[in-house]
């Protein structure tokens, strides 16, 4: 299935939902790291994660862009993706997958992941 890069998402930045005025091609072809955090309302582990998540973006700031992806509401590009469980957490930069995991994860592991594409200021 090919991805669907230039769909628009319906996506969460950090509790708060929008539609994107961006295609998933845009938001990913950036040199600044984005983590994308598939997630589910109903999902437990979801849940366990989202506040790590709110956190690295305190710790990061601007180096780094999170974003939310709600896998119910964006059912064609997260099985493009091979999204098979949630939640799962993606890091890209200049539109290419970086790294990925499935599972809560720890906070550092995902801190050490975007610090090494981050640009020393």
């Amino acid at each position: 299935m090919p991805l669907p890069l230039h769909q628009q998402m319906i996506v969460h930045h950090l509790n708060v939902c929008y539609m994107a005025q961006k295609s998933f091609k845009d938001l990913i072809d950036s040199e600044k790291p984005v983590l994308i955090d598939f997630y589910a309302d109903w999902c437990g582990p979801c849940r366990m994660l989202s506040p790590m998540i709110e956190e690295i973006k305190k710790e990061m700031g601007d180096k780094v862009t999170i974003v939310k992806i709600d896998v119910d509401r964006n059912q064609q590009l997260a099985s493009a993706l091979g999204i098979m469980s949630i939640p799962t957490v993606m890091i890209f930069q200049s539109g290419e997958a970086k790294w990925r995991a499935a599972g809560v994860q720890p906070k550092q592991v995902m801190i050490q992941q975007l610090e090494a594409l981050t640009v020393p200021a």
